[in-house]
This record gives C-alpha cells, sequence and structure tokens, in this order.
C-alpha cells in the first residue's frame, strides 16, 4: 500500500489516467489531491466524476477553481466557462456538487507527516490554528451558511488576518490564504495579483514558504496552485502543480519514500477561466 499525492489536475483527466497507470496505483493505495479538479483543461466533467468515484480512495482539498464551480452552481452571476458548463448540465451535476463541497480546506495526517491543502499554510498560522480555521469555512460550507458564503466569496479584502475577523469577511479571508495565496508580508498581508516564480515577487512581499514561521509547523506540507513553481521539494515543502493545464507535466510524489513520477501533457491546451 502507497499513498501518492497529485498537483492541480484542472481537467486533465487523460494524463491523470496515464499517471495513475505508470506508478501502478491499485487496490489499498490512496490518493491525495491539491485542489483545482476542475477548469482550464478539456475533461473536467470526466475528472470529477473520476476522482468522486473512487470513494475512499482518494482526498481531496478544495482549491479556488473548486470553489469558483460551487459558486456557480449556487447561483453566482459570472457566466461559467467552456470547461465548466458541461458539469452544470451534466445529469448528475447535484450529485456531483455535493460530494465537491463536502470535500476539506485542509487534510492532516499525523502518521504519515503530511499535511495539505490548496495553496499553502501562512507563516503566522499554528497547524491547531489552521485546522481551526479550515474547520470555519468546512462548517459554513455544509451548512446553511452555504449560500451566503458563496455570495460574499469573492474579493480580495481584507488582505491580512486579524483574530477579529467576524462574519463573511472572516471566512472569505480564510479561503483566500488556503486557495489563493502566493506572496505574502511578514504581518501576513497577501498579494493577489503576481501569480509568476519567485523572483517575481512585488516589493515588500516574499514567497509564502520563505517567510519564518512564528510557529513550529511539525508537518511536511504538500501544495499545489502556483504553476510558475513547478514541482519541487524543499525542506518543510512539496510544490505539486507542475503546470499540466499549461503544456508541461503532472506529477505524483509517494509520501512514503519521496520518489516522484511525472507524466508529460498529451497536447491539451487550457482553455478555461
Amino acid at each position: 500500500m502507497a499513498t501518492y499525492a497529485i498537483g492541480d489536475l484542472q481537467g486533465c483527466y487523460d494524463e491523470l489516467v496515464q499517471l495513475l497507470e505508470q506508478i501502478g496505483f491499485g487496490h489499498g493505495d490512496q490518493l491525495w489531491l491539491t485542489g483545482d479538479l476542475v477548469n482550464r483543461g478539456p475533461r473536467s466533467l470526466d475528472t470529477l466524476r473520476f476522482v468522486k468515484e473512487l470513494g475512499d480512495a482518494a482526498i481531496t482539498v478544495l482549491g479556488n477553481h473548486d470553489l469558483h464551480l460551487l459558486a456557480l452552481h449556487h447561483g453566482a452571476t459570472r457566466k461559467p466557462g467552456a470547461t465548466l458548463a458541461p458539469i452544470l448540465d451534466a445529469p448528475d451535476r447535484n450529485a456531483l456538487m455535493e460530494w465537491l463541497q463536502s470535500r476539506p480546506l485542509l487534510h492532516d495526517d499525523k502518521d504519515l507527516g503530511h499535511v495539505m491543502t490548496h495553496a499553502g499554510i501562512p507563516h503566522i498560522w499554528s497547524l491547531k490554528q489552521a485546522r481551526q480555521y479550515a474547520n470555519e469555512v468546512e462548517q459554513a460550507l455544509q451548512g446553511e451558511q452555504a449560500g451566503s458564503f458563496f455570495a460574499h466569496m469573492y474579493g480580495n479584502h481584507p488582505d491580512r488576518w486579524h483574530d477579529h475577523l467576524t462574519g463573511t469577511d472572516r471566512l472569505r479571508t480564510i479561503t483566500n490564504y488556503f486557495t489563493r495565496m502566493r506572496f505574502i508580508k511578514r504581518d501576513g498581508s497577501l498579494e493577489f495579483k503576481a501569480n509568476g516564480g519567485v523572483e517575481s515577487a512585488p516589493k515588500g512581499f516574499q514567497p509564502w514558504f520563505e517567510q519564518p514561521r512564528s510557529k513550529l509547523l511539525k508537518r511536511h506540507q504538500l501544495f499545489g496552485h502556483w504553476a510558475a513553481l513547478g514541482f519541487r521539494q524543499l525542506p518543510g515543502i512539496t510544490a505539486l502543480d507542475s503546470g499540466c493545464v499549461w503544456g508541461n507535466t503532472l506529477t505524483a510524489v509517494r509520501l512514503e519514500d519521496g520518489n516522484w513520477f511525472s507524466q508529460p501533457c498529451l497536447g491539451n491546451l487550457t482553455q478555461g477561466e
């Protein structure tokens, strides 16, 4: 039995199937996915169905594109792109959305010594705080607040965490850290426009994983979201979004030994939002 972590799929279904064949994924193995199952790639609906059908063999956290799809499902006025429209028109739409909406923002495994989120855990939070804040959003997603959550989800403000934040501002800020974070200031302020490599950090900002942590996390962090980083293994972190949907590769890491496997893009061009 082995545990494999894979970065953002974004509808790259064919590459996922080939990568799983390459690693010999089978009975007893488990798949961890960093979120953004959908959008931009050509087979988002197939990808969503496939991961859902894996049942307990797959664990996925929510990414910003997954949340965007859910917001559209809940009536967001934004127009769905070409890769998301088939999901919203699918006969099993409601079942797929119910399943997706029940996914967590954070998955922590003490025995394996890994914690997974879509974009990372900021240096200003301990693991205990991160679990608590993720749980707040998860409860909103799974409760009567869900419609209100999606109605107020979009936005860049507040761009800095404060313990006294409440209501929709608090939930939006937590969500932005977990699903949109790249560059951050020492005080925890986020920057949302820059999406290049580490060398493109705006003045006063650093990649979130380069900021000294206020408290030791005691876990190895797995995250996606940042395709410009590519796949990289550094002390304390593994960046898993190797940009398959942009014509690069899809990457899997076996958590038990750190060995990694790569599947080249099959030539599909990004076409979504």
